[in-house]
């Protein structure tokens, strides 16, 4: 619904219908209550010379962007320490509940009203505003209330009873459920003793479950009293007869009680035509679109004018749109595809609009939960059957029509013929009478298995290769052998059975080839040193069959750590090192594994140190820092991808090593960087051995190409993560597995849309190489080849040879033509998705500062854009308003601009840091990026405490210092590493099962002298040493490792290091917990509460 439109006459507001879902009784949100300032009066006085009304005035920390302005800061966060005395607010005035409330008139007149011919029934009536008497002027001051219950937030009910309107019982919280049909209204009037202070508090519509009034006050009569709306309240059901077309979506409930109509509420036609209202349907269809937030500051107070608990955060992690899959049942799973929303614009008008990035996050080979595989079909001698001008693949969304003899396709509706192989009869709905037989046409996803024609050659077997730096700093922080150790623990579970190539190259100043042929009874290492005229040699004997060649490689594998133990050489050829490694490969093709420790410094691609100019920071240089210094490494891709070689990445490193060229490598080639700065094997060895172990054996899809389609009038236009794009829309990836997302953006090709609902196919053509997939196929074949299907039916394994398949995800979506549809049906994950991705490609030719500016400005347009829908119909104020579907991304938004690959500046985060971080957050899919950018911060001591504890019984917490407390156990985990955090009053008991006997012992002086400290060092030095904490025999060390467990289990994609912070401990403490708390004001950014009061007073600048 638009801000323009002529016919329609403005409306008064009415309570929001999308309200919080009930179970979160520790973080109510105010969707519409009393606000601070003038808005907060129904009455609107003129201001006088000599007296002002009360304004809001707006506290915010500084501005990201070039909107900066002056701010009121909000006071520092602390801890929960009942031992620290509390900070005193002298001129703060006490608030009550989340809000405050304001007082009653003080000398109201006793005048009542004339009385008023009551109107049809299921007319609304609108009354023309009515003026106060002479120098009457309604009190702007307030004063401190009693402490409101706490009461969580809920649906709207679903019946209501009228009440008097000066009761101060909250309304009935009843579960959110939504009724298809109820009776039209009939509007009632107010009693006579309907009194103005009523009417101020029941201006801004609050939700059920808070108070309709302020405690104890008065009931007085105002001088004047005006007739209220109908659609505010206190409807009498009638009959039923016919039912509004809105109701469907809206909850079915009776409004609040009816109160006063402020002045100032009725639009000018209203006033002038008193009769001429819209319809109740068309009223209620308006008062569900939004939530909202009173926002304002305190006079007088420092403190900001919102509720930190009333702010929306995703404590529940992320949530899907439900809406959509309930719409569309046969599409593809989210997990695979999701799209910024499901509500597609029909006109280029209406995408101009929107400003969030519209388009979709593609997960291809997402892990599927137990039970919820994706078939498999094989076609057999039939070809797989597809559109013969578009070439989409038939889905559930195709149609037959003919008796079965032809199928339009959706995507380009054209009509194809049936095969006789493939026909079937239609019964009388139109339906395939084998419809339940055939999971292509039932289900969103599905694999094919592809004839021969979809190869461009051979099955090529899985190939390994490992290029390890084999340098001082390599063998001196254990890596080398780590590593050796992880390869050989992980070759019995490698891909492709006895089919498996592997090979190897070390490199420092010099490169050294490995002759592992099974003839031998342990490998041979030819040293080349002519850097400049890289030759292999034994060509044909560098790359071995695991199997045939088993024992040497291990032989190879135990020796290559003392083979270099006393090496002293600093230097590092990395770049011939690789020419050389994609020689041997270029035949195959496979993964690449680079093991790099030292910076490049000898023959082709060497790089030098940059990034310590502080000078560049900040200037339009500052951006080049994060681009490959030298071209070759990004030939080398290119070259890389042509041959089908995938490259991953893993840097060691305590001083520079330049992420930023040697992430290239992962990110043209479809691959992966993964970065272990300052790595020690006593600390970090568990974590690298998980995720090699990880890279080397999970289900991996070889010589990849992936296409999206979708329906005429569109297309794709960019893509962002990490692959080589071949052509205009087709991705090569020569390697890709389940933990690798892609996003794309889509425009329109038309100026119109005319159909009502559009398809989106995502199909992927790749190698599978024998490998276990953890679940029984369902192959589907023709009848002549019934006795082979019972077989594949009861196989576990793929064919060890090879096989070509096609995995097809098909969605379809709704055209619509109402920008507020579009918002409702947006889905925050997939946004943020792209916002992240956007804003990280950003920071490669501008300043960090203009990505940054660039995530809020798009942010504020679009709040500001879906403002001006509803500024006409309702009275606003100083409301921040949203659709309920983006309640989060604000938050969401914050998290990104203070995350590693964007915050600060030079001194915020190490250049190979930021560059490496932006390389992983570019693959992540939505759930996991989502978890990165808000963290989980979970209270775990009462859980320790108890004898049977529950799952269920760990809550999420806001990410703020005031959610910790002194004398508790705090998890933090971002689903790359654990933070324990140790409050100082902490029981004793738990630290000493926890960290053993040893800490029990020195307790008494925890907390004094310099020897505590080094104490404690001690015990944390520990802890890394063995990230499973060294479990102790006792109850609560099992609990804590069991839970940690749990957590890893839950995402295996990384693994989780324990890092343990003890409360004041500097700067430990801040570099691991404080600094990721983004809801506090960290470095000069602002904290949540302040950010949602900066972006409110942006939107309403010239909304």
């Amino acid at each position: 619904m638009g801000t323009e439109n002529p016919n329609r006459p403005s409306f008064s507001a009415r309570p929001a219908a999308t309200p919080f879902a009930a179970g979160r009784p520790t973080t109510p949100f105010l969707s519409s209550g009393p606000v601070v300032g003038s808005q907060a009066s129904g009455y609107r006085p003129t201001p006088s010379s000599t007296s002002q009304a009360a304004v809001p005035f707006w506290s915010s920390g500084p501005v990201v962007g070039p909107e900066a302005s002056g701010f009121r800061p909000s006071p520092p966060a602390r801890f929960n320490d009942p031992s620290l005395p509390s900070m005193p607010s002298a001129n703060a005035p006490p608030t009550a509940g989340p809000f405050q409330r304001f007082t009653t008139p003080q000398n109201p007149s006793t005048a009542q009203p004339p009385p008023v011919r009551p109107p049809p029934v299921g007319q609304p009536v609108f009354s023309s505003p009515v003026q106060p008497p002479a120098g009457q002027v309604p009190p702007a001051s307030f004063r401190p209330q009693s402490q409101l219950p706490t009461v969580p937030m809920g649906s709207p009910p679903q019946s209501m009873n009228s009440a008097p309107v000066h009761a101060n019982a909250p309304q009935p919280l009843l579960d959110s459920s939504f009724s298809a049909s109820r009776p039209p209204f009939q509007p009632s009037f107010p009693p006579p003793e309907l009194t103005y202070p009523a009417a101020t508090a029941n201006l801004q519509p609050s939700f059920p479950g808070y108070p309709s009034k302020q405690p104890n006050a008065v009931p007085q009569a105002p001088a004047a009293q005006s007739t209220f709306l109908a659609q505010q309240g206190g409807y009498a059901a009638a009959p039923p007869t016919s039912y509004p077309p809105f109701l469907a979506q809206q909850g079915g409930y009776v409004p609040p009680p009816p109160v006063a109509a402020p002045l100032g509420l009725h639009s000018r036609e209203q006033m002038q035509h008193p009769g001429s209202g819209p319809p109740i349907g068309a009223i209620q269809g308006l008062i569900e679109d939004f939530s909202s937030l009173s926002v304002g500051s305190v006079p007088g107070s420092i403190d900001p004018g919102i509720e930190s608990k009333a702010l929306p955060r995703p404590l529940e992690g992320d949530v899907e749109p439900n809406s959509f899959a309930e719409m569309y049942p046969m599409n593809c799973p989210s997990r695979y595809l999701r799209l910024t929303t499901s509500g597609i614009p029909n006109s280029q008008s209406l995408v101009s609009r929107w400003h969030l990035p519209l388009g979709a996050v593609v997960c291809p080979l997402a892990v599927a939960p137990d039970g919820e595989e994706v078939p498999i079909v094989n076609f057999a001698a039939t070809g797989i059957i597809r559109c013969r001008r578009c070439r989409t693949y038939v889905n559930p969304y195709v149609t037959f029509t003919d008796g079965g003899r032809k199928w339009r396709c959706n995507i380009c509706s054209l009509l194809n013929d049936v095969s006789g192989d493939y026909f079937s009869h239609l019964d009388a709905t139109g339906r395939r009478i084998d419809l339940d037989q055939r999971p292509e046409l039932t289900k969103g996803s599905v694999e094919f298995v592809a004839p021969t024609e979809y190869m461009v050659r051979p099955p090529m077997p899985p190939l390994y290769f490992f290029l390890i730096d084999v340098s001082l700093s390599a063998v001196r922080s254990g890596m080398l052998e780590v590593v050796a150790q992880t390869i050989r623990s992980c070759l019995d579970e490698l891909p492709g059975a006895t089919r498996t190539q592997i090979g190897f190259i070390t490199f420092d100043s010099t490169i050294h080839f490995y002759n592992m042929k099974s003839s031998l009874t342990q490998p041979q290492m030819m040293v080349v040193s002519d850097l400049d005229d890289i030759f292999v040699p034994l060509p044909d004997d560098l790359l071995v069959n695991l199997s045939e060649s088993r024992s040497v490689v291990e032989t190879f594998l135990d020796s290559l750590p003392s083979m270099f133990q006393d090496n002293v050489n600093i230097e590092s050829a990395f770049g011939p090192a690789l020419k050389a490694a994609f020689m041997v490969m270029s035949q195959l093709g496979g993964k690449l594994l680079i093991f790099q420790n030292t910076l490049p410094s000898l023959g082709i691609g060497r790089l030098k140190l940059r990034g310590d100019d502080l000078r560049v920071y900040g200037t339009d240089k500052e951006c080049a820092l994060r681009l490959p210094e030298d071209p070759f490494y990004k030939q080398m891709a290119a070259d890389l991808t042509k041959y089908q070689i995938a490259v991953n990445v893993y840097a060691f490193s305590d001083k520079y090593t330049d992420i930023a060229s040697l992430g290239t490598l992962a990110k043209y080639t479809g691959g992966q960087v993964y970065y272990y700065p300052s790595f020690l094997s006593i600390i970090h060895k568990d974590r690298l051995r998980h995720e090699l172990s990880r890279d080397l054996t999970r289900e991996t899809a070889w010589e990849a190409v992936m296409r999206i389609r979708c329906g005429k009038g569109v297309r794709f236009t960019s893509y962002h993560g990490n692959f080589m794009l071949r052509s205009t829309d087709l991705l090569a990836l020569p390697a890709v597995d389940c933990d690798k997302a892609f996003a794309m953006q889509l425009c329109l090709e038309e100026t119109l849309l005319t159909t009502q609902t559009l398809s989106f196919m995502s199909y992927i053509l790749f190698w599978m190489c024998g490998f276990c997939i953890g679940h029984w196929f369902n192959v589907i074949g023709v009848e002549k080849i019934a006795s082979d299907e019972r077989v594949l039916n009861n196989q576990r394994y793929t064919s060890s040879s090879g096989e070509r398949r096609i995995r097809v995800h098909t969605a379809a979506a709704p055209v619509v033509a109402d920008l507020g549809e579009m918002y409702r049906n947006a889905d925050t994950g997939a946004v943020v998705s792209l916002f992240c991705r956007l804003a990280i490609e950003k920071t490669l030719s501008h300043k960090l500062e203009d990505a940054r500016s660039s995530v809020q400005l798009r942010l504020v347009k679009a709040l500001k854009e879906y403002r001006n829908l509803y500024a006409v119909q309702h009275r606003l104020g100083g409301r921040m308003i949203y659709p309920e579907s983006l309640k989060f991304l604000p938050l969401y938004a914050l998290a990104l601009i203070k995350s590693t690959p964007l915050r600060g500046g030079y001194a915020d985060a190490q250049l190979d840091e930021r560059c490496a971080a932006g390389y992983t957050m570019m693959t992540l899919p939505v759930k996991r990026l989502l978890k990165l950018l808000y963290p989980s911060l979970i209270r775990i001591d009462e859980y320790l405490l108890k004898p049977t504890p529950q799952a269920d019984e760990l809550k999420r917490l806001p990410l703020a210092a005031e959610s910790l407390d002194s004398r508790g156990l705090y998890i933090y985990d971002d689903g790359f590493r654990f933070v324990i955090w140790f409050g100082r009053m902490l029981l004793p008991e738990i630290a000493r099962n926890l960290l053993g006997q040893d800490f029990a012992a020195d307790l008494s002086k925890f907390f004094t002298g310099e020897g505590v400290r080094n104490f404690w060092r001690k015990q944390i030095h520990m802890a890394n040493e063995d990230v499973s904490l060294s479990e102790h025999d006792n109850e609560m060390s099992r609990k804590l490792m069991g839970l940690l467990k749990r957590f890893r289990e839950s995402d295996p994609s990384y693994y989780q290091l324990c890092h343990l912070v003890k409360q004041g401990e500097q700067p430990r403490e801040g570099f691991f917990l404080l600094a990721n708390l983004v809801e506090d004001q960290i470095g000069g950014t602002n904290g949540y509460a302040d950010w949602i009061l900066q972006i409110n007073r942006q939107v309403q600048q010239n909304a």
